[in-house]
């Protein structure tokens, strides 16, 4: 096979070039099980053929005429086998969300008319029962969990056709570059999910453009932890699959340590908040050290923030930099697996200060940029250190073009730019012009090469004084801080900027031990003047760093952590703003009351 031309082709591929024994893996009752190449190669076709006997097919091969199959679960190796095998009959895989809300669940299986669901465990096929009655397309539900009153999803293997097996081969053969191949819905921060319509050629002309980025060692393994629904993650999956990496699922969030250490992986792909809930654990036991460890730790620490990529900051700081790294980066890189190649982070902005001081530890970042819409990748910084800089998203792939607005905004023209918004045609002219979409993210170039965003263009708010002020390098900017968990910058058509605080609460409690602060609950902690006082000393502190305007004046502390479950965070961990001014309206009233 010459270079692949749709999604499904990655299992002939590697078939032919880099069979492996362990294609994909995960743990079944806590030891690993791990599928070679032939055997999901084998599973895929099964699948296909179950699906063609319940008269899912490619329909009119119009994105509305072909049938939507949805996917609802976490990432194992079923995720994936049933994704191609969807693909290759011509229908459409529909990812969704496990942790989405029941009226968002209900809104995409209506609106995509999905006829089949699969979903992970008994949880969500209880979920899936509570809405049966009002979704009269579906067809049938499946899971992956053995559930007591479900179809279980090994039922579709059990098709022995040979009809069905031809007829397979050829639905998979007359599949064009251009087809339709999935439909992806968005979460978004605000308003109603959006389907996306990303065609074969979108996403495999991003992974062959993506795939020079990457480290290119043989024989990789990588561990998967970021939902699959998410754009970034599901591409990288494709393109591990196409240059023979191995995919082991992570059992869940709470296991990722132990199974970084089991797995040993080269690569993984993460959101920046994980990233900092790593780095923040790591300097929680920095400082439980004492003595000279406790010196070392921070001395090196402290050499790592001043790092520079593509510089050389002379013999001395190389020499310190050596030992720092063999003395305690060592322990860091031991936390991870100790054979980390890369870590890629996508979905929000990343703190650079958290680049600059894991790339001294020798764990490179390769932090990049793009949407659901741009298939996903438009930039990213490289594992080759020339093609990498500090404060920005990286230089732009192959084939992708970009321009600055007269306003600033990132506009994107290429090959992995979407078909359309799902039965939104004239949001698809909204959003595409003359070719360019809008991504609607601020920036600019640096150096003519690399890409830097600068904030969300409809977070930008202006004060009543008619200054705007970006909120997202504050925010960035606060979470520096290992007692900030989270921050929400506001202000619009206010005199001056405030912000909403949750505490890392861990961090905090430590604080109020060593400085004798009893308390008996977190809402409780929040009002203590000391504590109140402490937070206003941070916040000053970081104020230098920002104009007049930005500065925050006053702020109200919170005393819950902000979640996807509890409705503040989309599943990339991305603010819900809206959400947010809504349920802490009598804090954001008492930040601005006279």
């Amino acid at each position: 096979m010459t270079n692949p031309k749709r999604l499904f082709d990655c299992i002939e591929y590697q078939l032919q070039n880099t069979p492996l024994q362990d294609m994909l893996a995960a743990k079944e009752d806590g030891v690993w099980r791990k599928y070679s190449t032939a055997e999901v190669a084998a599973t895929v076709n099964k699948v296909s053929e179950g699906l063609l006997s319940m008269d899912i097919t490619e329909g009119d091969r119009t994105p509305e005429g072909r049938d939507k199959v949805a996917i609802v679960s976490r990432n194992r190796p079923e995720w994936l086998m049933v994704d191609l095998a969807i693909q290759q009959i011509g229908a459409i895989p529909t990812p969704i969300y496990p942790t989405i809300s029941i009226n968002d669940l209900e809104f995409i299986l209506n609106d995509a008319a999905v006829k089949v669901v699969f979903v992970n465990d008994e949880p969500l096929y209880q979920k899936l029962q509570t809405i049966k009655n009002r979704l009269p397309h579906l067809k049938e539900i499946f899971s992956f969990d053995k559930v007591e009153g479900a179809k279980h999803w090994s039922q579709l293997l059990n098709t022995a056709d040979p009809a069905l097996a031809g007829r397979v081969r050829s639905i998979a053969n007359s599949v064009a570059t251009s087809d339709l191949a999935t439909v992806i819905y968005t979460s978004g921060t605000t308003g109603t999910p959006k389907g996306v319509m990303l065609s074969h050629n979108n996403i495999v002309s991003n992974i062959l453009a993506s795939i020079p980025c990457f480290p290119p060692d043989k024989n990789m393994r990588a561990l998967s932890f970021l939902p699959l629904n998410h754009i970034l993650e599901r591409m990288v999956s494709y393109l591990y699959m196409f240059t023979g990496t191995s995919i082991y699922y992570a059992e869940n969030l709470d296991s990722i340590g132990e199974n970084l250490k089991e797995i040993k992986p080269d690569l993984f792909t993460t959101v920046p908040r994980l990233l900092e809930k790593v780095y923040d654990k790591i300097m929680t036991k920095g400082n439980e050290l004492s003595g000279i460890k406790r010196k070392l730790f921070f001395w090196s620490h402290g050499l790592a923030t001043r790092f520079e990529i593509n510089k050389d900051l002379g013999f001395a700081y190389r020499l310190q930099l050596s030992i720092a790294n063999k003395v305690v980066f060592k322990k860091w890189r031991e936390g991870l697996g100790n054979e980390l190649k890369a870590v890629i982070s996508g979905g929000a902005a990343c703190q650079e200060r958290l680049i600059r001081i894991f790339t001294a530890a020798r764990i490179p970042i390769m932090e990049g940029y793009g949407l659901t819409e741009t298939s996903p990748v438009i930039s990213v910084n490289c594992w080759d250190e020339k093609l990498r800089m500090f404060g920005t998203v990286g230089p732009l792939i192959d084939g992708v073009e970009v321009k600055i607005a007269s306003d600033g905004e990132i506009l994107c023209k290429g090959p992995n730019v979407m078909m359309g918004y799902y039965k939104h045609p004239e949001l698809t002219e909204e959003t595409i012009e003359d070719g360019w979409f809008k991504t609607g993210d601020i920036g600019m170039m640096v150096a003519g090469k690399f890409l830097k965003i600068t904030d969300r263009k409809k977070e930008l708010f202006k004060t009543s004084g008619g200054k705007y002020v970006a909120p997202l390098p504050i925010e960035s900017k606060l979470k520096e801080s290992m007692y900030i968990e989270v921050a929400m910058v506001l202000g619009a058509d206010q005199k001056y900027t405030g912000a909403l605080i949750v505490p890392s609460f861990p961090n905090l409690i430590a604080w109020c031990k060593d400085h004798g602060i009893d308390f008996i609950s977190e809402e409780q902690l929040i009002k203590n003047e000391k504590v109140i006082s402490f937070y206003r000393e941070l916040v000053e502190n970081f104020n230098k760093f920002f104009n007049h305007v930005e500065q925050i004046k006053r702020f109200e502390l919170l005393p819950h952590e902000w979640t996807v479950e509890t409705g503040e965070m989309t599943p990339k961990l991305s603010l819900k703003r809206k959400v947010i001014m809504e349920k802490y309206r009598d804090a954001v009233q008492r930040i601005y009351q006279e």
